[in-house]
């Protein structure tokens, strides 16, 4: 599994490792009962507190994103992946209100914005995931 974190971003450490892991699933390179690393071998891999990366994997777990058992370890979701819900359309409506007004605010139209979303969307997608896609 490939990440690579940014230390310097003021995004936080276990959010930017949420995001990296589901963009994996999404594009297909972490695929349903793929196996992910320890909580302490991924910690050592990128050097950086273990509680961060427990508290990634909790995160991701709560959503639904993994499994976490005693014997098997940590692993991709095996069954189907989490639906849209209330909280992810609150969450997403927030982030991409943000995006818009800052994208307005810098000249790019509503058209522009769109084809930036639609690309980047295309770009991690790339794999059904088992739905079906627009």
């Amino acid at each position: 599994m490939f990440v690579e974190l940014d230390l310097q971003s003021d995004v936080p450490i276990y959010t930017q490792l949420v995001d990296q892991i589901v963009e994996g699933i999404a594009n297909g390179g972490l695929k349903p009962g793929d196996p992910l690393p320890s909580v302490r071998s991924l910690a050592a891999d990128l050097d950086i507190n273990l509680h961060t990366v427990n508290k990634a994997y909790q995160q991701l777990k709560q959503e639904g994103f993994l499994q976490i058992h005693r014997k098997q370890g940590v692993i991709v979701q095996p069954g189907e992946m989490p639906g849209v819900t209330a909280e992810f359309e609150t969450r997403m409506t927030r982030q991409l209100k943000a995006l818009a007004a800052e994208s307005a605010v810098r000249g790019l139209n509503a058209e522009q914005f769109s084809a930036y979303a639609e690309r980047i969307y295309r770009q991690v997608s790339t794999t059904d995931n088992g739905r079906n896609q627009p």
